[in-house]
């Protein structure tokens, strides 16, 4: 009786098994579209400067969306020019939010940070830009205006 019962666990799982991949294929199918057509950058460390003064780091990540036509492996082989173009940027003119000594001014970065990419990449090839996260060096206080 105890081997009955474990033989027809183990044809269910056997058939479980051999189902799954047809399963797995239905569920690619669904989900079709721009699945990894993205370029992660490491993350940068960007400074915050308040009257010509240094006063915080903060700590992006970034992820630079693609279109579907774009040549993912060749952009990603690119990820130094696009983190590069970042840290020139931020420097340039700092993305500094008056109201928060802590954060990025995130539209001022994606705007610079897109226009750098698309001439990085070439025309077509990226469809937005997204701070994923930030992160301060520490916590500054915000100064009263």
């Amino acid at each position: 009786m105890v081997y009955e019962m474990l033989r027809q666990t183990l044809i269910a799982v056997a058939v479980t098994l051999a189902a799954s991949p047809v399963l797995a294929a239905d569920k690619k199918e669904e989900g079709k579209g721009d699945v990894g057509q993205y370029v992660d950058l490491q993350p940068v460390g960007l400074p915050i400067v308040v009257n010509r003064q240094l006063v915080n780091y903060v700590f992006v990540n970034v992820r630079i969306n693609l279109t579907s036509g774009a040549n993912v492996a060749r952009l990603r082989e690119k990820e130094p020019y696009f983190r590069d173009a970042l840290v020139r940027a931020g420097h340039r003119t700092p993305f500094t939010l008056a109201s928060d000594l802590g954060a990025v001014d995130v539209p001022k970065l994606t705007a610079a940070l897109t226009r750098d990419a698309a001439a990085i990449a070439g025309p077509g090839q990226i469809r937005s830009v997204v701070v994923t996260e930030q992160a301060p060096r520490r916590r500054a206080r915000t100064p009263v205006v």
